[in-house]
C-alpha cells in the first residue's frame, strides 16, 4: 500500500496535484492547514483521505487528531501546534509514547523530518506550498507497506 503524507498546503494545490498524478497513492494523509479545501483535496486525491485540522483551519469540523492503523502500526496524526512543535518535539513524542503509538505524524513547522526513535517513528512531511527548511524545496513523505504490514518511509521533494 502506498500512502502519501502531506501538510500545510494553505489553499495552494499546484504541487499537490503534481504529486498525486505522479504517485497515484492508495491513501492520502493531510496533516492540517488545508484552509477549508478538504473537499477539493478529497476529490483531487481519488483515494481515501485522512485529514486533521491545523491552526489555520478556522470554522472547521475536522478533528484535531486521529488514530489510524497503517499496516502493523498504530499512528497518531495531528497538526502539531497543540504540542508546541515549533519549540521542540519533546511534548509530541512523550504524548505519542505514553499512548503507545508506533508512529506520530505532524506538520505546522513546514520543515520535513523522518526520525527513527527506539519506540517511535516521528514524521513531518514539510510543506508542499510554503517550505521553510534550507533550500525551500516543497516536500512530502511516501510511506509504503508490504504484505506483512512493514513500512518504509522516504522523504520526497517536488522537482522543478
Amino acid at each position: 500500500m502506498k500512502i502519501l503524507i502531506v501538510s500545510d498546503t494553505h489553499r495552494d494545490h499546484s504541487n499537490l496535484k503534481r504529486v498525486l498524478e505522479k504517485e497515484t497513492p492508495d491513501m492520502l494523509i493531510h496533516l492540517g492547514d488545508a484552509e477549508g479545501c478538504e473537499e477539493e483535496i478529497a476529490r483531487m486525491a481519488g483515494c481515501p483521505l485522512e485529514i486533521v485540522s491545523g491552526n489555520s483551519d478556522f470554522f472547521t469540523e475536522l478533528p484535531r487528531e486521529k488514530e489510524l492503523t497503517l499496516g502493523k502500526y498504530r499512528a497518531l496524526i495531528t497538526h502539531g501546534h497543540y504540542y508546541f512543535v515549533t519549540i521542540g518535539l519533546g511534548e509530541i513524542k512523550s504524548e505519542a509514547e505514553s499512548r503507545k503509538f508506533d508512529i506520530v505524524m505532524f506538520g505546522h513547522t513546514h520543515r520535513p523530518l523522518i526520525d527513527y526513535g527506539r519506540h517511535l517513528i516521528t514524521l513531518n512531511p514539510g510543506s508542499l506550498s510554503y517550505p521553510r527548511q534550507e533550500g525551500h524545496k516543497p516536500s512530502y513523505i511516501r510511506m509504503e507497506t508490504d504484505d506483512k504490514g512493514e513500512a518504509a518511509f522516504s522523504l520526497e521533494y517536488v522537482q522543478e
